[in-house]
């Protein structure tokens, strides 16, 4: 029997379509109902379905009238408020093409990004770094404020298989890829609101993420709006000590968070009592058992876990209905079909490990990653399409993760390319070699470490200043170690598993 788990088809995407409109399909019905609430100890600033469809459509009229076109690319800088979420739904009803990124990035790195992508515009708070825009519009937050009180836009419908926004994910060669996803992104997501959410109208999603991370966007807004229920986000600056006060106090039927979260709302004073929680919800990183059962005794709730990527957003998961046995993420979501395939892209028996993959028919895959046409071939075999992660699946269709088989880190629920952190540190004068990769530092905990080549141990605090400025937080090294020599296979080649092995056997 072979690892391959059919759920069956999922509803064809209707056509013509529009993800803002499929966004805000309930705004009508619901005008006066809370869509979103940014809270903080001190209040909450309250948008109702109506004053953020009008803020949205405003804004389409007012790309418009700025002169960008349906198909336009729009390059997103801005901060971690609710101008990011309005902007991003306004350029999609209006038929452009927005790119969301994190504020983090420094503005080299926005500078990388912009000699590749060449946008028509930039969306920019000038809080948030950015770069020469080299010929693009430049759009400040002024003005995009102006925009919501414009009329409204009426939404830019067309296949639901264009191109209809751009995220970025760090690939194996160090340079971020601009990954196209369509329309029907949107739609594909209903899978996750049965096969991991258990959402309905009456629910109010509390996601502790910031709104300018795409899995705050997808996750703590765009699906609870799609289903006309409430989202809840904390204010910039919220500590994760704050968040059980404002789970309470907001009525947060469901939370939302990476597993770090978790963690550190854990380590206050247990239990924790949240009356009307129904459960929580993990991503971007793999959820520790120890965590998982921890929030359980704390709170008197579950978490369900789900398994994705940028390419595809989660397609595995646990549910109310179905929840993963111990060491599992779940099952492949309604209307899924995914396999455990060897690396020809053949699936192999029941048990056996493999490559976790999904259907390159499925209507939440990416496009394609941009203006890359040969590294999208090589993520297919056949059918499917290769996650690059491993996994077995079980009889009952429940897949174990097993771990990545490339070197990409994992900090803090980002994917991360060590080569883009290595060559930011090759930077640094006297530095000859390095080599960077997540480690364990307690359990639980992984944070990335450097080991570098020098004639002398450097200073760490420069080395510290120096990544500050050409890597965005979640990048930079919080460990760096002066070596003798950097491991590597026979071929040549820099063993970062052997740096993981020597630094746990040197602790």
């Amino acid at each position: 029997m072979h690892a391959i788990f059919d759920t069956g088809p999922f509803a064809p995407c209707p056509s013509p379509f529009n993800l803002a409109a499929h966004v805000l399909a309930h705004a009508p019905r619901l005008a006066d109902k809370i869509a979103l609430a940014v809270v903080s100890p001190s209040g909450a600033d309250r948008w109702s379905y109506a004053k953020l469809q009008a803020a949205v459509l405003g804004t389409a009229t007012g790309l418009a009238q700025a002169g960008f076109q349906p198909g336009d690319v729009v390059l997103m800088r801005l901060g971690n408020t609710v101008d990011f979420p309005i902007a991003y739904l306004g350029a999609i009803a209006a038929g452009m093409v927005p790119v969301p990124t994190s504020s983090q990035l420094t503005a080299p790195e926005v500078a990388l990004l912009l000699e590749g992508l060449q946008p028509a515009g930039i969306l920019h708070d000038t809080a948030v770094p950015c770069a020469d825009p080299a010929g693009a519009q430049l759009v400040d937050l002024p003005a995009l404020h102006s925009m919501r009180s414009l009329p409204p836009a009426p939404y830019h419908m067309g296949a639901p298989d264009r191109l209809a926004y751009i995220v970025y994910t760090s690939g194996t060669s160090g340079r971020p890829r601009e990954v196209m996803h369509a329309h029907r992104a949107i739609w594909a997501r209903q899978m996750m609101h049965q096969g991991w959410y258990g959402i309905t109208e009456e629910d109010r999603l509390m996601h502790a993420g910031a709104f300018n991370w795409t899995f705050t966007l997808g996750t703590g807004l765009l699906d609870p709006w799609s289903v006309g229920a409430t989202a809840l986000i904390p204010a910039q600056g919220v500590p994760p000590e704050a968040l059980p006060l404002l789970l309470k106090r907001h009525d947060a039927t469901i939370f939302a968070a990476a597993p770090g979260v978790y963690r550190k709302v854990l380590g206050q004073a247990q239990p924790l009592p949240l009356p009307r929680l129904r459960h929580g919800l993990a991503a971007g990183e793999k959820l520790p058992e120890t965590t998982r059962a921890a929030w359980q005794a704390a709170t008197d709730t579950p978490v369900f876990e789900a398994y994705g990527m940028s390419e595809i957003s989660t397609f595995i998961s646990a549910n109310p209905q179905a929840p993963a046995r111990a060491t599992m993420l779940g099952q492949p979501q309604p209307g899924r079909r995914v396999a455990i395939v060897d690396g020809n892209g053949t699936p192999v028996p029941i048990g056996s490990p493999g490559t976790i993959a999904v259907s390159r028919r499925d209507p939440g895959l990416m496009l394609g990653y941009r203006n890359a046409e040969e590294d999208t071939k090589l993520r297919f075999a056949g059918e499917w399409f290769l996650t690059g992660d491993q996994g077995h699946m079980e009889e009952d269709g429940q897949i174990a993760y097993h771990g990545r088989d490339d070197d990409m880190m994992n900090a803090g629920g980002y994917r991360v390319s060590p080569l883009e952190v290595e060559a930011a540190l090759l930077a640094f004068p006297g530095l000859r070699e390095a080599a960077v990769t997540d480690i364990e530092v307690k359990p639980d905990v992984r944070v990335i470490a450097a080991f570098y080549l020098a004639d002398h141990p450097l200073d760490h605090a420069a080395l510290q200043a120096h990544c500050e400025t050409l890597l965005a937080r979640y990048k930079q090294p919080r460990l760096f170690t002066h070596v003798q020599a950097l491991p590597r296979n026979p071929n040549g080649k820099l063993s970062r598993q052997s740096l993981r092995k020597e630094f746990r056997l040197n602790k």
